[in-house]
């Protein structure tokens, strides 16, 4: 099998291609570094017979093109992403997650004998509904989507993956939607909950204030190595043709509260909890309900919250706090 990832210097497509890999699969990665970074992991993979990496800037439709036409298998994970990319960028996150991923979508209906391409949305589409409606939490994939305002920034990155659902959904190529939910582990990048508290937790003294936003809003968490799994799974699988899904765990949903007392846990410190305000645009609750996911594929996330947790601070601890890997924002 030979599968091709966009965003394959990512948190996501890392870790894939590693998963992919040791299921035999012949892998070639596709990245511009506009996010993901070169790291030494990275370079460690490429060095596997079945690897190989292509810097392509997937706005360029015809250094696209000059990629093999034998894919069984796309994934399509790259994106502009990061919330200072959404405030500052807002209309090249529209506009610009669209055309590559029309790029790709047009890429795709040339390939010989397309198995599947998986297209990563977000779970950042169920924010209007929550917003102005209310939602069943856990929440299912069938629950009508609202937009948050236009005129706000961050509608720009949920909209271009509405658009990019819709697209997808009148395509002539078999397709599946995966809508990820708080993914979370080692190569991730300093910009998101669980690294950004460690980190903080790492360098403060015993008896100093961890000051931690959005304390009672409540979140799941999905390790990545589970998180791989289930997208793998479902790809594979025939019964996801044409559908979306959402990727994550269900349960425990827990507040973030309790996710910085796990941290504090886990880096071994002695220090007090300092509750700041909540983080403008962050939805009270977000937990996806993953049993279309479960009865497709049978598969339910392994990690526990403080194992994963553990993992994560180990693995940042030794190459980014006290080493000096390079680091994805």
């Amino acid at each position: 099998m030979k599968a091709l990832i966009t965003g394959g210097a990512g948190f996501i497509g890392y870790h894939l291609a590693g998963k992919l890999v040791e299921e035999g699969y012949e892998i070639v990665l596709v990245d511009n570094f506009s996010r993901g970074v070169s790291d030494s992991f990275l370079n460690e993979l490429e060095k596997n017979d079945k690897v190989s990496f292509k810097s392509i800037d997937l706005m360029d439709k015809e250094k696209i093109n000059e990629l093999d036409d034998d894919f069984d298998y796309i994934y399509h994970l790259a994106a502009i992403i990061g919330v200072q990319n959404v405030l500052n960028h807002s209309y090249d996150v529209l506009k610009k997650n669209v055309e590559l991923l029309i790029n790709m979508i047009d890429f795709a209906g040339k390939q010989k004998n397309l198995k599947r391409f998986i297209f990563a949305s977000t779970s950042e589409i169920y924010a209007g509904t929550l917003q102005f409606y209310g939602m069943d939490i856990p929440t299912p994939e069938t629950t009508p989507l609202t937009i948050t305002p236009l005129e706000h920034p961050r509608t720009s990155y949920m909209l271009s993956k509405i658009y990019g659902e819709a697209l997808l959904n009148q395509s002539n190529i078999p397709y599946t939607i995966i809508r990820p939910h708080n993914f979370y582990g080692p190569r991730m990048g300093m910009s998101h909950v669980i690294p950004e508290l460690l980190k903080k937790a790492y360098n403060l003294d015993d008896g100093s204030k961890l000051e931690v936003f959005s304390v009672e809003h409540k979140r799941t968490f999905c390790y990545i190595s589970d998180a791989v799994e289930i997208i793998v799974k479902l790809a594979e699988s025939d019964n996801s043709i044409g559908q979306a899904f959402n990727v994550g765990n269900e349960a425990p949903e827990v507040p973030i509260m309790d996710v910085a007392k796990t941290v504090i846990e886990v880096t071994g410190k002695k220090l007090d909890i300092e509750p700041m305000p909540a983080t403008a645009g962050s939805p009270e609750r977000r937990c996806p309900s993953m049993k279309k996911t479960y009865e497709c594929i049978g598969y339910k996330g392994k990690v526990s919250l403080t194992e994963g947790i553990q993992k994560t601070y180990d693995w940042y601890k030794t190459y980014i706090f006290e080493g000096n890997e390079l680091s994805a924002k």
